[in-house]
């Protein structure tokens, strides 16, 4: 997950979030912390593997994409509209576009998860027996 969102938002995308950044001021940080960063993705890659194992059955590529995209863009719906709502971090634009382009990132971070899980002996999500 980290080195997706690092392709999409820090390369791909920087510019669009440069330009559509709300009026405050102040809140970037001159170069990230990465141990946040990562402690971050772990959690977002916990939260896709959780909703993976709550469903029975093998991980299939195509349903770890449709799980990671779900969570993906519900996460960054919430946080994207808490921050709209109550600061000026980033503008209306962004604030839509942002969950949507996480569906992409997530999307992709769930299909990785899944093609591991089912590299693994049986291939079944935890907890399911066969």
């Amino acid at each position: 997950l980290y080195v997706v969102g690092y392709v999409i938002f820090t390369k791909a995308l920087a510019s669009f979030y440069a330009a559509n950044a709300g009026s405050a001021t102040g809140v970037d940080r001159g170069g990230e912390l990465l141990w946040a960063a990562l402690v971050g993705n772990f959690a977002y890659a916990a939260l896709v593997t959780y909703a993976l194992a709550r469903r029975a059955g093998p991980w299939s590529i195509a349903e770890g994409t449709r799980v990671g995209a779900i969570v993906g863009l519900l996460i960054w719906c919430t946080a994207d509209f808490i921050f709209y709502g109550f600061s000026n971090i980033a503008n209306l634009t962004r604030t839509i576009v942002d969950p949507l382009v996480e569906i992409v990132h997530g999307g992709i971070g769930g299909a990785v998860i899944a093609a591991v899980v089912g590299r693994m002996p049986g291939g079944k999500s935890p907890g399911v027996s066969a």
